[in-house]
């Protein structure tokens, strides 16, 4: 039985992305998107089924092997996949947000003329990203992982007859290759100590050299930080962030998927599941939370003055993967999995929600040519507004409970240091979402003449809602101790209960006025700005103009993303461009290209020498003949 769900989960998208693909010129766009949802649907429902089946089995761990694909002297891999608690939570995630995307494209790709083409790249992210969380092994989870980023080229890069997109594509792919070298080598070190790249193996070798005191802690650092690159390269944090601003290239419901719910949130699923090694390397777990810290800090002071509405989202979603690597670097691995969790509804239907905005104003992004749009789509904005309720913490929506568990992990673990960036990161949070909302949906109309504003149908608003809802209860599934002892039975943190079989997890131990009064400060100072921002942005627009005036220099450089593009680009691509231009000219055109005419040339006189033996003339025949007799008399008496 779990053979069969296992396979048509991954088999039913795969079979989507053969039939899309097979017939990519087709322009249906029902027929496209029909077969790419349902395919979608299929594979929801088997890892629903998947998390029954699981739950009433007495082992939480299940390994399916299918064939043996590598075999090398002592090393052996196999096409085996893992089901556990960890891959069926990412699992439900990903299928059931990626279905609700798949529904929401049908809406957004309708003035497309390549749809069947679109639905086959998504139905192809599904089946990798799949892949990548239910792999046995490291070898097996890193063909996952560059399906994935595969597929966030093709899909980034979706409109390719557009230069500015295409680019965006290529940085996508090139700075992840960065990330995936660290990855490739971490590989190498773990095979180097282990002999071995299976989970299981992993973790056994780790707990027995714990017991027997046998571990090389410095080689088991530097494996560490390997998979610490390539995880920073997959979600998007400093130095290898710069990639995932560029993405919102692509059509809107790709960022929804794969730059707010799913893809980026490899790289904290590799640390999730690697956490015993993680767990025994202090200094990179420490280099993991600051690293979180500093990119939710700056990526939130640049969402802080972006005039486009999707480059806001996108700062934004680098800012919360932040906060995901801040709990996991402090080993609040379930709250980093919590906060994964919640990020994807109310991130996804922010994103979604800014695509149904785009597509209603005809293309349009820049959120100072919007502007009262509550009065035309009412339904966008009542979706959007839980979303950014959610984002910016306001109880009960979901991201509330999910960040107040970072914020009190870091508090009851002793680092204040975190806390302050995590504190200040919200509040900052807080104010760029409420200038976003007021921006987009208050206030007088500033559209582009002859704009007539529309909703979209069901396809539209059937994601949204159902995103809306998820933002709004999902928060649930992980009540703190502090609220749920107040509650008949007391119901326990369920993401907590469900993860621990699985998951390194440290416990948090405090007063509950502590916790108590982190949660409403917290909850206080977000109200607070986000009514003193949405007060500034209605009332005191001719303030707020003098401001930007006045701190001129501050706002253009967070504008331009602190001139960190603009860094890379003169510092780092121009001279590997240059230094590439010289080898090409100096040493393929030069040096090779010389030496093959110089090669050209010997051979065409020896051709000519050989020629001249061949001319078809008796004479020399004779000649030859009787020289070649003299030669040989000679050779034969001296």
């Amino acid at each position: 039985m779990i053979n069969i769900l296992l396979l048509s989960l991954l088999l039913a998208p795969f079979i989507g992305f053969l039939i899309n693909g097979l017939r990519w010129q087709n322009k249906d766009l029902r027929l496209a998107g029909g077969i790419g949802s349902l395919t979608c649907f299929i594979s929801f429902l088997s890892a629903v089924a998947l998390f029954f089946h699981l739950k009433q089995s007495p082992d939480p761990q299940v390994i399916v092997s299918f064939l043996k694909w590598v075999k090398v002297g002592g090393f052996e891999s196999s096409f085996a996949f893992l089901i556990d608690p960890l891959s069926i939570f990412m699992l439900l995630i990903i299928t059931g947000i990626g279905f609700l995307i798949h529904l929401f494209s049908i809406y957004y790709m309708s003035h497309d003329q390549r749809p069947a083409k679109y639905f086959a790249y998504l139905n192809l992210f599904l089946f990798s990203m799949s892949v990548l969380v239910l792999a046995d092994n490291l070898l097996l989870m890193f063909i996952g992982w560059e399906g994935v980023g595969l597929c966030s080229y093709l899909l980034i890069g979706f409109w390719f007859t557009d230069k500015q997109k295409a680019s965006a594509g290529m940085k996508a792919f090139i700075v992840n290759r960065v990330g995936d070298m660290g990855f490739l080598v971490g590989m190498f070190l773990l095979f180097t100590m282990f002999s071995s790249l299976n989970f299981t193996d992993i973790s056994s070798a780790l707990s027995t050299g714990v017991n027997t005191n046998s571990l090389d802690l410095s080689l088991l650092k530097w494996t560490g930080l390997c998979l610490f690159i390539g995880a920073i390269g997959k979600s998007a944090q400093i130095p290898l962030y710069i990639w995932l601003p560029s993405a919102m290239a692509g059509p809107t419901p790709v960022s929804a998927l794969i730059h707010a719910a799913t893809m980026v949130t490899a790289g904290i699923y590799l640390i999730v599941r690697m956490s015993v090694l993680f767990s025994l390397s202090p200094e990179v777990l420490t280099l993991i939370s600051w690293t979180g810290a500093l990119t939710a800090f700056l990526s939130a002071l640049i969402a802080s003055a972006q005039s486009d509405i999707k480059k806001v989202l996108a700062y934004s979603t680098v800012s919360q993967l932040g906060y995901m690597f801040m709990a996991v670097g402090i080993g609040a691995f379930s709250a980093g999995l919590f906060h994964l969790l919640t990020h994807a509804f109310f991130k996804a239907l922010l994103f979604l929600s800014a695509g149904a905005i785009i597509h209603a104003l005809n293309g349009e992004q820049n959120i100072y040519r919007m502007g009262g749009l509550r009065k035309f789509l009412p339904i966008t904005w009542i979706c959007f507004l839980f979303g950014f309720l959610a984002l910016i913490g306001i109880p009960p929506l979901s991201g509330f409970f999910s960040k107040d568990e970072i914020l009190w992990s870091a508090f009851a673990s002793g680092h204040y240091g975190i806390l302050t960036f995590a504190g200040v990161t919200a509040l900052i949070t807080a104010f760029y979402m409420s200038r976003l909302y007021v921006l987009v949906f208050h206030g007088a109309p500033r559209l582009v003449p002859d704009t007539k504003p529309h909703e979209g149908g069901f396809f539209a608003h059937f994601p949204l809602v159902s995103l809306a809802l998820l933002s709004i209860v999902g928060g649930f599934l992980g009540i703190p101790h502090l609220m749920s002892s107040f509650l008949p039975s007391h119901p326990p943190h369920l993401i907590e209960t469900y993860l621990k079989p699985v998951i390194s997890h440290t416990s948090f131990k405090g007063s509950y006025l502590a916790e108590a009064l982190l949660m409403i400060i917290s909850s206080l100072l977000a109200l607070a700005v986000m009514g003193y921002t949405m007060w500034l942005y209605l009332k005191k627009a001719s303030w707020l103009k003098n401001l930007k005036l006045a701190w001129g220099p501050l706002f253009n450089s967070l504008e331009q993303a602190l001139w960190v593009d603009s860094f890379c680009e003169v510092h780092i691509v121009r001279p590997v461009l240059h230094i590439s231009h010289e080898l090409w000219e100096g040493v393929d055109n030069y040096l090779i290209q010389g030496l093959i005419a110089l090669i050209k040339k010997w051979l065409l006189c020896l051709q000519g020498l050989f020629q001249n033996l061949q001319n078809g003339k008796t004479q020399s025949y004779i000649l030859f003949m009787v020289l070649g007799v003299i030669v040989f008399i000679l050779a034969f008496f001296y």
